[in-house]
């Protein structure tokens, strides 16, 4: 046993804040409702944290959350009121972007699960005293309560092997690549500069780890995780 699950997090709208919940289904692509719909521009460009081939950087999403309905998904300003499709498009300062349901193009990154653990968090904390250090700098599907002693980084350990997770199994594939999107500001965390850069000096731009899902089924906060034999 590894630990027990201390959050699990759903992100609705890629790129949003999230939203916690104290039970999640797991399906094969992940977390139900997680990241199930994105912000694409009239270039076919998905709003993100970063500009790649696929994804644009839209400055300002990061401020907003986004919460699964069940049947849908409900866009929320800082104040904590639902936005309209041009409420949307008026807070972005574009009038290009609409909300979109994924189709045949993931809105995934990479890998659909994010795991964390908490003795890389507090860590974390204590490297950059005076900078507010928070799981939602690094938007976790699932943070995992290890025991006293735990080193930083026990990720590591974890991958290429597999993890039950509740009901769940998971495979470990890759460790999480950070991007500049850890140094943004969000509602109760300013802007820093500071959070990438450190983590590219301690771990070589790398915190977690990314899985797939092999065994779908369901996980609460207090499951156990484990690593299979």
């Amino acid at each position: 046993m590894l630990g027990v699950v201390e959050s699990v997090w759903r992100y609705p709208v890629k790129s949003t804040g999230g939203e916690p919940v104290d039970r999640v289904e797991v399906e094969e692509r992940g977390l139900v409702g997680d990241r199930l719909w994105a912000v694409r521009d009239a270039d076919g460009k998905f709003g993100s944290g970063k500009n790649s081939r696929r994804f644009r950087r839209m400055p300002g999403l990061l401020a907003l959350r986004s919460r699964y309905t069940g049947d849908g998904v409900e866009v929320l300003d800082p104040d904590g009121s639902a936005l309209t499709g041009e409420g949307l498009r008026a807070w972005l300062g574009r009038d290009d972007v609409s909300l979109v349901r994924e189709g045949a193009v993931s809105h995934f990154d990479e890998l659909p699960v994010s795991v964390l653990s908490t003795a890389t968090l507090e860590w974390f904390g204590q490297a950059l005293p005076g900078v507010a250090v928070d799981e939602r700098r690094f938007r976790p599907n699932v943070v995992v309560r290890t025991p006293p002693g735990t080193p930083p980084f026990v990720e590591d350990a974890w991958l290429g092997r597999e993890l039950t997770v509740g009901g769940v199994r998971l495979e470990v594939v890759r460790s999480s690549e950070r991007c500049v999107m850890v140094n943004e500001e969000q509602r109760g965390l300013p802007r820093s500069s500071d959070v990438l850069r450190k983590i590219a000096d301690a771990h070589d731009n790398k915190l977690g780890v990314l899985a797939r899902v092999l065994v779908p089924g369901g996980f609460a906060v207090g499951d156990e995780v484990a690593l299979c034999t």
